[in-house]
């Protein structure tokens, strides 16, 4: 199966989906040579990412899980139309959160493509009607990310004013709608405190894969744990020990910049 993001962020769906499918034969392709996606083109993000799921495809992916939250709000009915294979996409966790907040108040950290895109404002509207929402471009953070920047003073101060004009507000639940965005979750509990509800939506999309892989008859049978091949555009070394430090063991990437 496929998984790709801008970059590594989508590693933090990667992960919850070996612990829900670890027998399952995983690819990821990190676009990190053309990150971040949030300030490009609808047209360059599309382009990008059928590439890269051709790519995927052509490597036996039975199914394209589309670990990018600004792909996904641009182009999932693009490729759902042009390839054939079952095609997983992300979804702010708007919905969980909206259920969960106390205060009837909650925040999305988005993209800046994210945050003014209509699928957002669209799951607004059909599930946090009666909930006040405050969606916050996030530029920058994705970056950091990518640069295995995780703690310490650079990534408090990108954050820090983010976080205070809801907290201000009251907010008591807030919404990760980056797929990096999980690798700073400790970082946004210390400055916001243990209160702080944070949601992001890695877990329902490993059981939505889980759902469409058993449902089309192609889960995979028989006991042992799957293989995971990491792929980039990016500068292979970097990126090899960046997600080496995101999921915790040694990993190597290889370097393959695919075109549109």
């Amino acid at each position: 199966m496929g998984v790709f993001d801008s970059g590594l962020g989508g590693l933090s769906v990667l992960r919850e989906i070996q612990r829900l499918l670890p027998a399952e034969h995983m690819l990821y392709y990190g676009d990190s040579g053309h990150c971040p996606y949030g300030g490009r083109s609808p047209e360059y993000i599309l382009g990008r990412s059928a590439a890269v799921t051709q790519y995927l495809v052509q490597r036996g992916a039975k199914i394209i899980v589309v670990a990018c939250n600004t792909a996904t709000s641009v182009c999932i009915p693009q490729l759902r139309a042009r390839f054939r294979v079952p095609i997983v996409a992300m979804v702010p966790a708007v919905k969980p959160a909206a259920a969960a907040t106390r205060s009837e108040k909650i925040g999305v950290l988005a993209t800046p493509r994210t945050v003014t895109g209509e699928s957002l404002a669209a799951l607004i509207r059909e599930h946090a009607r009666d909930t006040e929402v405050y969606p916050v471009p996030a530029p920058g953070l994705v970056e950091l990310v990518e640069a295995g920047c995780l703690s310490g003073p650079e990534v408090e101060d990108a954050l820090r004013p983010l976080l205070e004009p809801l907290m201000a507000r009251g907010v008591d639940t807030v919404v990760l709608g980056c797929t990096h965005y999980p690798f700073l979750g400790n970082v946004i509990t210390d400055l916001a405190g243990p209160d702080l509800a944070i949601i992001d939506s890695g877990e329902a999309v490993a059981r939505q894969t889980r759902h469409v892989l058993a449902d089309r008859g192609l889960l995979r049978s028989g006991i042992g744990e799957g293989s995971l091949e990491l792929f980039t555009s990016g500068e292979a070394d970097h990126v090899s020990a960046v997600a080496s430090r995101l999921l915790g063991k040694p990993v190597t990437v290889t370097h393959v910049d695919v075109q549109p």
